[in-house]
């Protein structure tokens, strides 16, 4: 009877063995596609959600909390004068093609990134650089032309990953960098494949492989995640469904900050659009409850300038550009414009598709009609983004601290202010604490005075995953699936 008994548990203990182990790998949805591999030649964030810490890494990098932390670079030091931080590189670091690390890739990369022909996106992080000296293999000194307190912060960008010489002109479709997984394949419109890299330098990731599946329907959201094709989904992009996926034991849902500032961008060069009167109108048009309400379902913080709520320095000023309707007619009227009408230039995600609805709507009741287009992502940078050919658009920018985009003449939404860029030239210049809060706050206030664009709401990270996986970011510094630290529970 024993050995009968005893047979059985051994039986049963086989047979659920397999259930109960923890898996080696995961499937995390996302709702973008990337147009490219590289993240230091394009602006999409689906490129970083891939890419950042995964396979390519910087010389500093973004922990979960927003701190910047050594990277590739385990420590530096920099000049009483602030001009000159000189770093000291990992030991045993190699590419994912074998071949080491030197100071001369990281000089390499910093040239490429500042040159003149350079195609970086955020080219104006490394805009103070003068010179980048390999001291020897793991040195590397860099002088600065102009003290920058935010230059360590700059270089945990992922536009600021190291690359090496010899694989750069392909990374777009076959990234090679120094991260703890390797890209295994891109079936284009489907899915990223990246696997665990023996070689990796630091301490090893749990994970053998990832996969990153490209769903950018909401319905098929859910079901993937029902159906358990997909097991994490960290920006769920169906947040109506996010209470069935509370009540259901089998998942965990994860609510946190992003630094992404959803708005509404206007062509400041538009005939119209370039009278201030008519932004604060279409700003005083816009209710920024009913659009978190109606496309996020009641995610997200109502924000009045470029700015994180999170952050300290933060200002609350949407009372400059609170709802208004009778407002936004009066200030219509005293700029002579009647009839208008606009082209709203909306991208894929949840917040700009039905958001522009909503929108288009608000902007109707005080007589400015819209065209809407629908606009796939690449579509978007090329025309919005680089081509400048749109009227409004709906977008959330997810870069860090990112207010300095505002100081771009050629940015995408053409503001061309000197007394803003000469706040941002001193706070680039400035290290002490309360003078850079003061700067930052002088320019909340004068993007918000000037109305450039129609600031909507911050947008929340809203994620589903299976209720095993630890690990995963709550809240998103920058657009990242770090999965450094993913694991399943036994």
């Amino acid at each position: 009877m024993f050995t009968r008994l005893r047979g059985l548990v051994a039986a049963l203990a086989v047979a659920a063995g397999p259930a109960l182990a923890a898996p080696d790998s995961i499937t995390l949805g996302m709702v973008l596609e990337p147009p490219n591999l590289d993240p230091t030649s394009g602006a999409a964030a689906a490129i970083r959600e891939v890419t950042y810490t995964n396979i390519f890494e910087g010389l500093t990098r973004f922990g979960p909390d927003g701190s910047v932390n050594p990277g590739l670079a385990r420590s530096w030091e920099i000049s009483a004068d602030g001009l000159t931080y000189t770093f000291h590189l990992q030991p045993g670091v190699t590419f994912h093609d074998g071949t080491a690390l030197t100071a001369a890739d990281v000089r390499f990369t910093l040239d490429r990134a500042r040159a003149p022909d350079s195609t970086n996106a955020q080219k104006q992080l490394f805009a103070k650089i003068g010179t980048v000296e390999a001291v020897d293999d793991v040195t590397v000194r860099v002088t600065l032309t102009a003290a920058d307190g935010a230059f360590l912060f700059n270089m945990a960008w992922g536009d600021a990953v190291i690359m090496s010489p010899a694989t750069v002109a392909t990374n777009a479709t076959n990234p090679v960098g120094t991260g703890p997984f390797r890209f295994v394949r891109w079936v284009q419109g489907d899915r990223v494949e990246i696997e665990r890299y023996e070689g990796y330098w630091g301490p090893k990731p749990e994970l053998a492989r990832a996969t990153f599946r490209f769903i950018a329907d909401p319905t098929a959201a859910f079901a993937a995640m029902m159906a358990g094709d997909v097991d994490a989904f960290p920006n769920f992009p169906a947040p109506e469904t996010l209470d069935q996926f509370r009540a259901d034991p089998r998942f965990s849902v994860i609510v946190g900050t992003t630094e992404g500032e959803t708005i509404l961008a206007m062509n400041n060069k538009h005939p119209v659009l370039s009278d201030v009167r008519v932004r604060r109108a279409i700003a005083h048009a816009i209710n920024r409850q009913e659009i978190i309400e109606g496309a996020m379902f009641g995610l997200g913080t109502p924000i009045g300038t470029h700015f994180a709520p999170h952050n300290p320095a933060y200002l609350d000023l949407t009372a400059m550009s609170a709802y208004d309707p009778d407002a936004a007619r009066a200030l219509l009227a005293e700029a002579g414009v009647s009839g208008l009408r606009l082209r709203l230039a909306l991208p894929p995600p949840t917040y700009a598709r039905r958001g522009g609805e909503i929108i288009a709507a608000e902007l109707a009741a005080v007589g400015i009609e819209t065209e809407i287009t629908n606009l796939e992502w690449a579509q978007w940078l090329e025309q919005v983004f680089r081509g400048k050919d749109f009227d409004l658009t709906i977008v959330s920018h997810t870069e860090p601290m990112d207010i300095g985009i505002y100081a771009r003449p050629d940015y995408y939404f053409q503001y061309d202010s000197p007394e803003f860029q000469a706040i941002m030239a001193e706070l680039s210049e400035t290290s002490d604490p309360a003078r850079r809060t003061e700067l930052l706050q002088a320019a909340q206030r004068k993007i918000a005075e000037d109305q450039v664009n129609a600031f909507l709401f911050q947008l929340a990270k809203a994620g589903v995953a299976n209720a095993r996986i630890e690990g995963l970011w709550e809240n998103a510094p920058v657009p990242a699936n770090d999965l450094t630290a993913v694991r399943w529970r036994e």
